[in-house]
């Protein structure tokens, strides 16, 4: 999902930033309405029409789940754009954090984060995939990276401050939304795991 902050990072500047509660981790938390809101991000505003040859899936279905998540806030219509029978629909420009610790411990809460995380991970992962299959020059073959360091040790607090510095650097990078964009520039992902690993072995 995009703007997702796990566990509480910094957002990127001038977004209004949005704490995801139960309710709202609960309606967002289902693998077609993921699917929906992620390509609304990366690439909208769409028609449930549009979303629906692009995943597959019947119009009246998207157009539900289209429904369920602007009652939740996380997207919007655009008014001035479409007709009664075709409406356009945009992602809400804020940035989400969940603190999945928050919802962990919490019965009526821990199947929906289980979802979400789940589905938010086989997102990183297809998009890694989609990049390695496509065809790039040169340039941008060489700009990219997938990179893992495995030689740290880090305490809790270490491992939180390391995260906050680099949300602090991409932060840095991250253009206003009224900057003039720089000739050539494409859209850019940035994917950070950052996590402790249960050591194995003798």
């Amino acid at each position: 999902m995009t703007d997702e902050a796990e566990q509480g990072a910094a957002a990127p500047r001038r977004k209004p930033v949005r704490r995801i509660d139960a309710r709202s981790l609960r309606g967002l938390a289902h693998p077609l309405r993921m699917n929906i809101l992620e390509m609304l991000a990366l690439d909208g505003p769409y028609t449930a029409t549009g979303l629906s040859a692009r995943l597959g899936e019947n119009t009246g279905t998207v157009s539900w789940h289209l429904r369920h998540l602007a009652q939740h806030g996380f997207i919007e219509e655009e008014t001035d754009r479409g007709t009664k029978r075709e409406r356009w629909w945009r992602v809400v420009e804020d940035t989400k954090i969940l603190e999945t610790s928050e919802f962990r411990d919490d019965p009526d809460t821990k199947g929906a984060l289980s979802v979400y995380m789940h589905e938010l991970v086989q997102q990183y992962f297809s998009r890694v995939t989609h990049y390695l299959s496509e065809d790039w020059d040169g340039e941008w073959h060489r700009s990219g990276t997938i990179s893992d360091w495995r030689d740290l040790r880090m305490t809790p607090k270490q491992l939180k401050a390391l995260n906050t510095e680099l949300m602090e650097v991409i932060a840095r990078h991250t253009a206003a939304p009224d900057a003039e964009e720089a000739p050539g520039a494409l859209p850019v992902i940035v994917q950070i795991q950052s996590f402790p690993r249960k050591e194995r072995g003798n």
